[in-house]
Parts: structure tokens; C-alpha cells; sequence
């Protein structure tokens, strides 16, 4: 009955504005019906998210209603006195240096960080008289304060060079050796003796035979020691596999060249990973993509192959330079390109016209 009753009251007000704005007052019925959806939003969000032109907007039109009709804002005076205390605050702060030092440029932390890795012995203030010399002038104090906040030790704390840093500084003194195999056309097996440096990564083809006898191992030693002459004297170590094929008097002909003989552990062939790398090269590039009749047509593909390889083809490990690059020249403005064939034009070689 109670809800029948409000019902009936609420039709007849609601009677009564429809009546009043088709008299003229549909602008009152408007405000009503703003200010009722005002009181809605205003039960939900206790907190609106004020723009700063909306802020200035509330903030001149509250100085054209009277006093006593204010009450339609949802902001209440302290509001508008916070509105002025942060205004005046944005306008009297001037911009000012954080205290202490300027922070360090970020170039020189790097260059700091890349001389302490590139050396390990050197100290903070050895890095420090580095910098000076390069121009940047830094407090011994400031370097300290880089390598410690990047994790790096003092000199004396630090072992050494990296495994990466030692064996690239070994890699001047080392050859490698190894075979790998080769079936001509007529399903014979050939065997292919070669030496690779490592520093220079220049491979040496020196014998091809069907039938590999200790004493042909040892031949072909003693005619690289002859070929290599004088850069024999900077090498140190000879890097080898378990071969049968390697005797004890093949390893007598580098031992009385000064060039120890370092054995790599029974089936591990990454021990002699740069060799069993150009054999996958050497395949995929030439072997595995010829038909090869003999040992003398294979002897000549090799040497093709190696000339090219030594003389003409990329290196990563050498900043794609090849092993033996000819002398640089500086290009002209219009450069024309000939293309070399070799071996019959498996493989492309390209080089600036003369």
C-alpha cells in the first residue's frame, strides 16, 4: 500500500514539472535533472580526477553564484584553498642542482669498465692515468666507485685473463692437425692430411694417399717444417687427435723443431675444434658438392680450394679478413666488380677492376 501510494505522489510531481515546463519552465526541469544526476555520481566516485582547466573553470564560476548557492559545487572551499597553495607553490620554485657531485657521463663509466675487463691487473687508479692520457679528466675516487658498484674486483682479486683472453693469446704458438676422408666416384676412400694455424687460421694442405703408412705421415711433417721454414720458429705446440697414423717418429720431427706435441682426450673432437671446424667447411664449400675421380683429381681440387680459402675467403675470427689478403687499396669513386670461377665455378670470387 505504502509503495502504491509514493508511486501515485511521485506520478502527480512528476505530472506537475511536465506541466510547468510546457508553461515555460523547462529550463528548471533541466536544472533539477542535472542536479539529480550530480547527486548520483556524486554516490559513486567520493573523489573526482580534476583537469587542470577543469579546476580553473569551477574556480572562476564560483565567484559569480552567491554564497548561499555555492552548496551545487562537489568541491568544497578547502578544495579550492589547496587549488591556490599548489598554484603558488608551482609558481615560486625555481629549478636547482641536486647537491653532491654531477653524475658521470655514461660513455666514460663504459670506457671505465671496458679498460678495467680488457686488463685485468690494472687498478682503479692505473685506469684512472689511463683515462687522463685519453683526454677525461676523472677522480681517482670516481673510478673507484664505478668498478665497485659494477661488481669488479681489485686488480690483486682479480686471477687473470679469461679462458677466452689466454687461449686467443695461445693461439699464436698452436697447429693443429688432422685427416678426414673422401670417396671418389668409384667408392675408393682417400685420406687427406692437413695443418692449420690457429692464430692465422692458414690451413696446409700437404698429402693426399689411399693408403696413409706412418712413414708417408712422417714425409709429409718434415715438408711442412721445410715449407713453414722461418715461421716455424714462432710455433710451440702441435694439437693432434689419437691416430694410429701418428707415430712416435712423427712426433720426433717437431720435437727437434722445438714444437711440443699435445695429445687432445680418446673421442673428444671438440678438443681440436678448429680442425674439425674446416673439415665441416671444406665439405660443404667443395667435397660434398664434386664427384671426385682419383687421388690426383682430388689433390687438385684441394689446392684449388686452399688457395682460395687462404687468399680470398672471410673470416669472422679475423674481422672477415682472409688468412694471407692482399695489400688494401682504397676503392674508386666508380667501382667495377669482376667475378673470378673457381673450380669450375662452384664458387664465385669477386674483386675490384684494375
Amino acid at each position: 500500500m505504502s509503495a502504491s501510494l509514493v508511486y501515485l505522489l511521485l506520478r502527480q510531481i512528476l505530472q506537475l514539472l511536465t506541466q510547468l515546463a510546457r508553461d515555460g519552465g523547462a529550463k528548471d526541469v533541466e536544472l533539477l535533472v542535472l542536479r539529480h544526476q550530480v547527486a548520483v555520481l556524486r554516490r559513486q566516485v567520493h573523489r573526482p580526477d580534476l583537469q587542470p582547466a577543469d579546476r580553473v573553470v569551477l574556480a572562476a564560476l564560483s565567484r559569480l553564484l552567491p554564497r548561499a548557492q555555492r552548496s551545487a559545487f562537489f568541491i568544497t572551499p578547502a578544495t579550492l584553498l589547496r587549488w591556490h597553495r599548489q598554484l603558488l607553490a608551482r609558481h615560486w620554485t625555481y629549478p636547482h642542482r641536486p647537491a653532491g657531485r654531477p653524475p658521470v657521463a655514461s660513455e666514460i663509466r663504459k670506457l671505465v669498465l671496458r679498460l678495467a675487463a680488457e686488463n685485468p691487473t690494472w687498478g682503479h687508479r692505473r685506469v684512472q692515468g689511463e683515462l687522463v692520457g685519453l683526454g677525461y679528466q676523472i677522480a681517482t675516487s670516481t673510478v673507484w666507485k664505478i668498478l665497485r658498484q659494477a661488481g669488479v674486483d681489485p686488480a690483486p682479486r682479480r686471477s687473470g685473463p679469461t679462458w677466452g683472453q689466454f687461449l686467443t693469446a695461445q693461439a699464436h704458438t698452436i697447429l693443429a692437425c688432422d685427416f678426414f676422408t673422401v670417396d671418389t666416384v668409384f667408392l675408393k676412400r682417400i685420406y687427406v692430411l692437413f695443418f692449420l694455424e690457429l692464430a692465422t687460421r692458414r690451413v696446409h694442405v700437404v698429402g693426399v694417399t689411399a693408403h696413409p703408412t706412418g712413414a708417408w705421415v712422417n714425409q709429409q711433417a718434415r715438408n711442412l717444417l721445410m715449407d713453414l721454414d722461418d715461421k716455424a720458429e714462432d710455433l710451440r705446440f702441435l694439437l693432434r687427435d689419437r691416430d694410429s697414423k701418428f707415430t712416435t717418429v712423427f712426433e720426433t720431427v717437431f720435437t727437434a723443431a722445438g714444437i711440443e706435441v699435445i695429445r687432445t682426450p680418446a673421442q673428444v673432437p671438440r678438443a681440436n675444434a678448429h680442425a674439425e671446424r674446416w673439415v665441416g667447411t671444406v665439405r660443404r664449400e667443395c667435397t660434398d658438392r664434386i664427384l671426385i675421380a682419383n687421388e690426383r683429381h682430388l689433390s687438385t681440387v684441394l689446392g684449388e680450394y686452399a688457395t682460395h680459402y687462404n687468399r680470398h675467403r672471410p673470416h669472422r675470427a679475423l674481422a672477415q679478413r682472409p688468412p694471407n689478403p692482399s695489400p688494401a687499396h682504397n676503392p674508386p669513386a666508380k667501382t667495377k666488380i669482376q667475378r673470378r670461377q673457381i673450380l669450375g665455378g662452384l664458387i664465385n670470387e669477386y674483386a675490384q677492376a684494375a
